[in-house]
């Protein structure tokens, strides 16, 4: 999966969870999640070894839960800002999972998901604000059919089974910085 959309401000790990969207299929949706490793603890390789299949079970009890998922994102933005994709944009990452916006169900297909280092109470850094606003500005240049009405939370898709990315994401600062300019 090296070919396809790879942003050239990313450090590139291809995952293999990924896989080709269906035909005739518009990139329309922009996810916006958060993760952390073990949950709650920042900085280390764990999300990186979970979207590579590679997470050991033994490093973390909260591990041999998780260990065998196979998903993935497009993106994930660290605390300091920093980026990092999985998936090439045009295919389809596995990160929403049972999901429905619109009156579509499975959002994968027609989404791009962005990963934020983070926990839902816990706020975000001012870097990945300025990293995520930046990235969905290329992302909606890329994909015009992302509109700001169609960036949403992995809470408002599965609202039954996720809270991400959490009462500490500030939609309206985020929002605000999507439409200006750096």
């Amino acid at each position: 999966m090296s070919g396809g959309v790879w942003l050239p401000e990313a450090r590139r790990l291809p995952s293999p969870n990924c896989d080709p969207r269906p035909p005739g299929t518009t990139i329309d949706l922009l996810v916006i999640h958060n993760i952390s490793l073990p949950p709650g603890r920042f900085g280390g390789p764990w999300i990186d070894d979970l979207f590579l299949n590679r997470l050991d079970p033994s490093a973390d009890p909260y591990f041999r839960s998780i260990h065998r998922q196979r998903v993935s994102a497009h993106l994930l933005i660290d605390r300091h800002g920093a980026l990092t994709q999985y998936v090439p944009l045009e295919l389809r990452a596995w990160h929403a999972g049972r999901s429905c916006f619109g009156g579509r169900t499975a959002c994968n297909d027609f989404s791009i998901g962005i990963e934020l280092e983070g926990a839902d109470d816990i706020p975000y850094s001012d870097d990945q604000y300025l990293c995520l606003a930046r990235v969905t500005r290329h992302i909606m240049r890329r994909y015009p059919a992302i509109t700001s009405d169609r960036i949403t939370g992995h809470c408002h898709i599965a609202p039954d089974r996720k809270t991400d990315p959490g009462a500490a994401f500030e939609w309206a600062r985020y929002l605000g910085m999507v439409g200006s300019e750096e």
